[in-house]
């Protein structure tokens, strides 16, 4: 047990219980919510705000039982008022903030975007996950592959893809090894669940999806 409450698994990571299923897992995988000064219970998609937090799983399902069933006052020890449409701002907030990170990968040198630069990393094996738009030609993706022990990011659309790259739209995209990418995996993996994997192409499957 750590300060604050908080238990850590055995590779170091912070795990805290989700109030609608009970079960205890990573604080990347949950959602953090904290009560503001007005009352108004907030979204703390960092995890930095102040006060007592409580944690529902990054999943859409989880989150409007926990706004049907009251649950967050429960779990805040104090009456909350919880914002209309507060699942779909969740997904708002968690996708910007992986745009964010994207983008912070790009001017750093460790993400490309084009057909030729992510199949250039491939083949290169500089690439360890490769991110492709959930409304692209699934004839075009499949002309592309998860990297050998890595991952696949495939429910962003192209024009989601395109902010992050500073683009109108973008349909492949790849990331270098280390620096920010385990924490854009963390990020997708979390938006992953508060959206359905849309399209026809199926891209999830047959690949290593998170």
């Amino acid at each position: 047990m750590t300060r604050g409450g908080a238990e850590k698994n055995r590779d170091g990571a912070t795990e805290r219980k989700c109030i609608v299923t009970g079960e205890v897992q990573p604080v990347h995988g949950l959602i953090r919510f904290v009560a503001g000064p007005d009352g108004q219970l907030v979204p703390d998609i960092t995890g930095k705000l102040p006060g007592r937090g409580v944690y529902v799983a990054s999943d859409r399902a989880a989150l409007d039982k926990a706004v049907a069933k009251k649950l967050f006052a429960r779990g805040l020890k104090t009456p909350v008022t919880v914002p209309e449409g507060l699942t779909d701002e969740v997904e708002r907030q968690v996708l910007r903030r992986l745009v964010e990170l994207i983008s912070l990968a790009r001017k750093s040198g460790a993400a490309v975007a084009g057909y030729e630069k992510v199949k250039s990393w491939l083949d290169k094996e500089e690439a360890t996950v490769l991110i492709q738009a959930v409304d692209g030609s699934g004839r075009g993706k499949t002309k592309l592959s998860t990297p050998h022990f890595g991952r696949y990011i495939g429910w962003m659309t192209a024009d989601e893809l395109g902010m992050a790259f500073g683009r109108q739209t973008v349909i492949h995209a790849a990331l270098a090894s280390g620096g920010l990418a385990p924490r854009v995996v963390e990020e997708a993996q979390r938006l992953r669940g508060l959206r359905e994997v849309k399209g026809g192409s199926g891209r999830s499957e047959g690949k290593k999806a998170l």
